[in-house]
C-alpha cells in the first residue's frame, strides 16, 4: 500500500524542480497577463519535473543575466516562446528545428512537466523550460539583441473589457520586446479571438520597432512550422477564426 506524503507547511512541492514563486517580491507588484492555475500533476509529470529540472529548467528570479550558450550548451538561435500549454507544439517545432533553439516560458507546473516529458522522451536537446513571468526575464534576464525570435501563441484573450489591460501584446510589452530581439527577428502571434487579433493588428502595426511581413499589412497564413494543436483544431471545428501574425524587428538607419 502506498502512502500519499503530506507536506508540511511550506515544505517544497517539488524539491528539486521548479520553485512557486521564483521572483518573490524583488519586483514591484504590476497588472499581470497570466493567472498561475492550480490543477493535478500526473505521476509522468512529476517524475520529468524532480528529475530534468536540474538540467533543463530556468527559475526566472530575475537576479542574474542568463548566457543562453551556456544555457543551451551551444551558440544556435533562440527562440522565446511565452506561454506553451501543455507543450505539445512547441515539441513538435523542435524536432523539427533542432538548430533552433526553444526557451519555452510559462507558470503551468502539469504543462511544464509535460514539456520536460516530451522533450526527453523525444531526445530534444534544444528545450529548456522557463518557469515564472516573461517581463522578468525579459526585463532583468536577457541581454540586449540576444533573440531570433519571439512566438506568442493563442494568450489569455482576457475578453472582458475591464481586463483588457492585462492581454500581453500591448506597446510597452512590444518596446521592451524590441531591445531583446535581434534586427530581422520575428514576432509570431496567433489567437482564436478575433477582437484580440484585431488589437494585436493594430498595437503592431503601430509600433516604430516592428514591420509587418505580410506586403497588404494583413493577418499572415497559417505557417507549415506552426502545428495545428488538439486545442486549436477543437476551436476550428466549432467555428472559431484562428489569425496568425508575422512581424519583423526593424532596424532603424544610423543604428547599424
Amino acid at each position: 500500500m502506498s502512502i500519499r506524503h503530506r507536506r508540511a507547511k511550506g515544505e517544497p512541492r517539488f524539491p528539486d524542480g521548479p520553485k512557486a514563486d521564483p521572483a518573490g517580491s524583488h519586483f514591484e507588484r504590476r497588472i499581470r497577463s497570466f493567472q498561475p492555475r492550480r490543477s493535478r500533476v500526473t505521476a509522468g509529470q512529476a517524475d520529468a519535473l524532480q528529475r530534468l529540472w536540474p538540467q533543463w529548467g530556468l527559475d526566472i528570479d530575475g537576479q542574474l543575466v542568463v548566457d543562453l550558450t551556456e544555457l543551451f550548451g551551444n551558440a544556435n538561435p533562440v527562440v522565446l516562446e511565452i506561454g506553451f500549454g501543455m507543450g505539445e507544439a512547441t515539441a513538435q517545432m523542435a524536432a523539427a528545428d533542432p538548430g533552433t533553439n526553444i526557451l519555452a516560458v510559462d507558470v503551468h507546473t502539469p504543462g511544464q512537466g509535460n514539456l520536460l516529458n516530451l522533450a526527453d522522451h523525444h531526445g530534444l536537446s534544444n528545450i529548456r523550460v522557463g518557469n515564472g513571468d516573461a517581463i522578468i526575464l525579459l526585463r532583468e534576464m536577457l541581454a540586449p539583441d540576444s533573440l531570433d525570435g519571439l512566438r506568442v501563441f493563442f494568450p489569455d484573450p482576457w475578453p472582458k473589457k475591464r481586463h483588457h489591460k492585462r492581454r500581453l501584446i500591448q506597446p510597452e510589452f512590444l518596446s521592451l520586446a524590441a531591445t531583446r530581439l535581434k534586427p530581422g527577428a520575428t514576432v509570431h502571434c496567433a489567437t482564436d479571438w478575433e477582437p484580440y487579433a484585431e488589437q494585436m493588428l493594430e498595437v503592431l502595426s503601430a509600433h516604430p520597432d516592428f514591420e509587418n511581413t505580410q506586403p497588404d499589412g494583413g493577418f499572415a497564413p497559417r505557417p507549415d512550422f506552426r502545428p495545428l494543436t488538439r486545442f486549436e483544431g477543437q476551436g476550428l471545428d466549432k467555428g472559431h477564426v484562428v489569425n496568425d501574425l508575422l512581424f519583423r524587428r526593424v532596424l532603424h538607419e544610423g543604428l547599424q
